[in-house]
């Protein structure tokens, strides 16, 4: 236990005699009542030790040289620490009315006359000792409820902080389970219709029209599984900060009429009427990015908006930004959705029966874009059935002076010779075949070694290599053909399932032009083997 310090009397008289008589038989009764005693020759000492201690109560003698006792009172109260010690005045005159006046003024609780009678001696100073330690005790146990009280505020802020992240993360896992029995839905019905297409392509005495149609479902399908892909692929870069952006002053404005004029000619925007109001608004971005962060939020609209809604697109500049908006018509936001629908597995409707499907990663991908850009984006609703609007402002840089030459698209005369390695049986056999169909002269192999000897003997202008090659990878095959004289020149783009930052400058350092993330759409792969072929006529 802490050791409790005893209450303290402290007799103050000039007189010795005096002064040793009261404090000896003071100190006959401390034993027993628990207290010290102190003692003071004048009324300045008297000063110091209160200054150094604190008091049960002081036996103040009133006549004394210097400081007399009623000076020596009216100090000690003047000090807010002291201001509350009771004070008995000594005296051996009878005090008149006019002095008792004086004494409780300067702040005397009591007077004793002498000759002292020690029992009124022992029974006052009983009776203030006894005070001091209730008032002790209730400053400690004043002190303790306030450390309780303390330490039961802190925990009760803990629990309830404990309290918030569990159902953040109930909210979350639930939202989880949500989004995989969504993925599940999302991913099983291209399959099954991928599926079903490919079987009626089997099937004896199909009619010409009957197979092209099926072509026609296997190939958009397989573009929405790609698209299912790269959301999940890209959003977990976009959060981990691992999307590498190419960015270039670019006209805002050019690009979104480009990818709604993509829209139209594809028929997505079939049923809405699509309205395009732009100035045009020069920023620092990359194209692909941007694109994207501008087809999440038509999607958006698309998907919630019935059919014979309208959707306006905006862009234009305020001060030093340049504003995005897509505003629809569609079914709203509800208010209880309204701050969370940029979180990642939101989604509006969760029915799997639903017309318009989606993962509920979009927005969250819109978000973490547009950050990356030094932007911002905002959604705004009045609630269900009034409609929505989603704003994204992005930093505004000047108008370049010259504008970039765009990288030629195609390939008109001299289509290179092109190198296909990749161990992927069907992959290998469907690319080849595209290209041949695209005019090109294809080789191929199913491995790194296999591939280093076709492009000594075949001698190619372009390789098409695959990283993830068994015996020898795509980086090994790449050092290689960089290293021999024979192969030095040839162009070098990597396929590969991998797309984050880390992995394309790996596929550069590797010796490689160009970095392919599969699926490759054959476009996509028509403009490389191009920008490549135009590299080299420079």
């Amino acid at each position: 236990m802490p050791k409790v310090d005893k209450p303290k009397v402290l007799v103050v008289n000039d007189d010795a005699n005096s002064l040793f008589a009261l404090t000896s038989l003071l100190a006959q009764w401390s034993d027993q009542e628990g207290y010290d005693v102190i003692a003071a020759r004048s009324g300045e000492e008297g000063l110091r030790q209160v200054l150094m201690h604190d008091f049960a109560v002081i036996l103040l003698d009133v006549n004394m040289p210097g400081m007399d006792g009623f000076e020596t009172a009216e100090a000690i109260h003047q000090r807010a620490r002291s201001a509350d010690i009771p004070i008995i005045f000594v005296t051996a005159f009878v005090a008149d009315e006019l002095d008792r006046l004086k004494a409780y003024q300067r702040g005397a609780v009591d007077f004793l006359f002498t000759p002292i009678i020690p029992q009124i001696l022992h029974a006052k100073i009983s009776v203030f000792v006894a005070l001091a330690v209730k008032n002790e005790e209730l400053k400690r146990q004043a002190r303790q409820l306030s450390l309780r009280t303390t330490e039961l505020t802190a925990a009760n802020k803990k629990l309830t902080r404990e309290i918030e992240e569990r159902q953040v993360a109930e909210r979350q896992n639930h939202a989880k389970d949500e989004f995989l029995a969504m993925l599940g839905h999302e991913l099983r019905n291209p399959l099954s219709a991928i599926s079903s297409a490919a079987s009626l392509i089997a099937l004896p005495g199909v009619q010409g029209d009957a197979v092209t149609r099926a072509k026609q479902i296997i190939q958009r399908q397989s573009r929405h599984l790609g698209r299912i892909v790269d959301d999940l692929l890209d959003l977990s870069r976009a959060m981990s900060g691992k999307i590498l952006l190419n960015r270039a002053p670019l006209d805002l404005a050019a690009l979104l009429a480009t990818c709604l004029e993509t829209y139209r000619t594809t028929g997505r925007s079939t049923g809405h009427t699509v309205t395009l109001e732009a100035e045009p608004g020069w920023v620092h971005g990359d194209a692909t990015r941007l694109e994207q962060i501008f087809c999440n939020l038509m999607d958006n609209a698309l998907k919630y908006t019935p059919p014979g809604g309208a959707i306006t697109v905006f862009c234009e500049t305020d001060g030093g930004e340049v504003l995005l908006s897509v505003e629809d018509s569609g079914v709203g936001i509800p208010a209880s959705l309204l701050p969370h629908v940029f979180e990642v597995f939101v989604q509006g409707t969760r029915t799997l029966d639903r017309a318009q499907g989606g993962l509920g990663i979009g927005l969250a991908l819109v978000r973490r874009l547009t950050e990356l850009h030094g932007g911002s984006v905002t959604a705004h609703s009045a609630g269900a059935n009034t409609g929505s609007n989603f704003t994204i402002r992005l930093p505004r840089c000047e108008r370049p002076s010259e504008t970039r030459q765009a990288m030629t698209d195609s390939i008109e005369t001299g289509k290179p010779t092109v190198l296909l390695i990749e161990d992927n049986d069907d992959g290998r056999e469907m690319m080849s075949m595209m290209l041949s169909c695209y005019g090109y002269e294809v080789r191929h192999a199913a491995d790194g070694l296999q591939g280093l000897e076709l492009a000594a003997t075949f001698r190619p202008d372009l390789a098409l290599v695959d990283i993830g090659l068994p015996g020898i990878d795509g980086y090994e095959v790449a050092r290689r053909l960089r290293a021999s004289d024979g192969t030095r020149g040839m162009k070098l783009i990597a396929l590969t399932g991998y797309g984050l930052a880390e992995d394309q400058r790996r596929v550069l350092e590797a010796g490689f032009d160009m970095h392919l993330v599969k699926p490759v759409d054959i476009d996509h792969l028509m403009k490389a083997i191009g920008s490549c072929s135009a590299t080299e006529r420079q």
